[in-house]
């Protein structure tokens, strides 16, 4: 039995609704639940998950969607219900609010001195948007995906010319003059500059600088495209380049990419080599041929870039190593988590929310094990022939689209990564796991306590099989952070995960694990 409403004219913030979405789903009797905005996307996805009907003639991206099925009238009764309950709070709430423009114009007039605007609309709208922002002087940091490359190029060549910074589109995270934007740690003010793609890889690297015991004076998120794509050829990067070597406060700059088009690496390196200052570079997945070279420095991993970066502006020498634990305690930590793994148990599996950390990890462990399934991987031959279901050695970034389509990022709503856990723990030849789990802000307000039940259902599983399974993960953020580092580390600890400083000592840790096994 399923229900379908059209509310005309009921505009609701996406993020918003996808997490009653989720509340709903939850509740007893239910089988599925949508409340969401008439967008294209959204009507060809309830089509395809039939709950469509003639309800729906006629809505627009202004139109609001409950859509819910279930075995009963009074089940769905309850669900519409919640809905408007959830909806009744949500405008109570706004009452209190501050007031809200109805026209970025409007905004700029109320708000004369902010030089900076943050966009996160529909991929079809935000670029006119931040054209809008561009052209009255502000910075834009646009947190939209889905524009298209053409508007990206004619947008950062705008801001260039208005020596304006144009951050994004899918730009994630920055941190600004100390403060943290969108998904952000809390960090201390110090002498690093840093420069990445944004998201997972920015938060890691800046975390990491703080508990180095330095500081960050910009964390400057590009978008993806910046570097990766030649049409864009870099504009922010090497603005961004630009401003940190100017800036007083910064003396060491850090840049982060996957690997980037090679005739716009050759013009990132070329303008970090005139800017005077120590920078320290990382590109995901590529080995650099030597590590120093003039005033660039080399980095092997996310954690190296921010050791080195805080070393180097301390003036203190940069000492490399894999584990802050010495070998004597990685050994007995590797014996410990081998013991108990049955002969049938052989592959890895990796439930991640962070693109950047995915990456690593598939980078450190992929030549180890022989190569890794995942949903865009490197090498065809390991693409998973169904994203939805793991095979072999699998490391997954259930961030990706295909996973989110109708649902907010597992950053925000754990249960997509969760469910997916769940539905894998019948799987007998899983011998370790290995996960993430990104505080700050933006994210779940508790994603190790999130993650604990299915954790504990999988080694239950495991062990009523007559085997164990190694659980490895890292958290990525600080002290500072509502969900506060040490509490996070805690909770996964008293679940029997073992918790490295960072995603790489994870990675290498399992690898470590897994070759054990190996040499059985």
């Amino acid at each position: 039995m399923k229900r379908i409403i059209l509310r005309k004219d009921s505009y609701y913030d996406s993020v918003f609704l996808m997490l009653i979405s989720a509340d709903i789903k939850k509740m007893d009797g239910i089988s599925e639940a949508v409340v969401a905005m008439g967008t294209e996307m959204n009507l060809d996805l309830l089509n395809d998950m039939g709950l469509n009907g003639p309800e729906l003639d006629g809505a627009t991206a202004n139109d609001l969607i409950i859509a819910v099925e279930a075995a009963d009238e009074a089940t769905i009764d309850a669900a519409e219900t919640a809905v408007d309950e959830k909806l009744r709070q949500k405008a109570d709430q706004d009452e209190g609010d501050t007031w809200k423009p109805g026209s970025s114009a409007a905004a700029f007039e109320a708000v004369p001195d902010a030089n900076m605007v943050i966009i996160s609309l529909p991929g079809q709208y935000a670029a006119r948007e931040a054209r809008k922002a561009l052209q009255a002087d502000r910075h834009v940091m646009m947190f939209s995906d889905n524009v298209s490359l053409d508007d990206e190029v004619a947008l950062k060549t705008l801001a260039r010319s208005r020596g304006l910074l144009m951050m994004g589109p899918d730009c994630g995270t920055a941190i600004i003059n100390g403060k943290p934007l969108c998904f952000a740690n809390v960090v201390p003010r110090g002498p690093v500059g840093v420069v990445s793609a944004s998201g997972t890889g920015l938060q890691e690297v800046t975390s990491l600088i703080a508990r180095a015991g330095s500081g960050v004076s910009q964390g400057i998120g590009t978008g993806g495209r910046d570097l990766k794509s030649e049409d864009v050829g870099g504009i922010t990067t090497l603005m961004a380049i630009e401003a940190l070597t100017a800036d007083p406060q910064t003396s060491v700059i850090a840049v982060i990419s996957k690997p980037p088009a090679p005739s716009v690496a050759d013009t990132v390196i070329s303008a970090l080599s005139k800017t005077g200052k120590p920078v320290v570079v990382h590109l995901i997945g590529m080995v650099p041929d030597k590590k120093t070279d003039g005033n660039i420095h080399y980095a092997a991993n996310l954690e190296e870039v921010a050791r080195m970066a805080a070393a180097l502006a301390a003036g203190e020498a940069y000492r490399s190593r894999t584990f802050d634990a010495g070998d004597d305690e990685i050994d007995a930590l590797v014996e410990r988590e081998t013991a108990g793994i049955s002969s049938q148990q052989k592959y890895l599996r990796g439930y991640f929310t962070g693109g950047t950390l995915t990456d690593e990890a598939v980078f450190v462990l992929n030549e180890q094990l022989g190569g890794i399934h995942s949903f865009d991987p490197a090498d065809p031959a390991f693409k998973l022939a169904d994203p939805q279901t793991s095979e072999k050695h699998t490391i997954v970034d259930l961030g990706e689209d295909v996973f989110t389509v109708g649902r907010p990022h597992p950053m925000i709503d754990p249960s997509i990564r969760t469910e997916r856990m769940d539905r894998e723990a019948d799987d007998a030849e899983v011998a370790v796991v290995l996960l993430d789990c990104v505080i700050g802000y933006g994210s779940h307000a508790d994603p190790a306590g999130a993650m604990v039940p299915s954790i504990r259902r999988m080694r239950a599983a495991a062990e009523k099989r007559g085997g164990y399974l190694a659980v490895v993960a890292s958290v990525t953020g600080t002290e500072g952070d509502i969900q506060n580092l040490s509490s996070q580390r805690r909770t996964l600890e008293e679940a029997g995960v073992v918790v490295m400083p960072s995603n790489y000592q994870a990675a290498k840790l399992a690898g470590r694990i897994m070759a054990k096994l190996g040499a059985r």
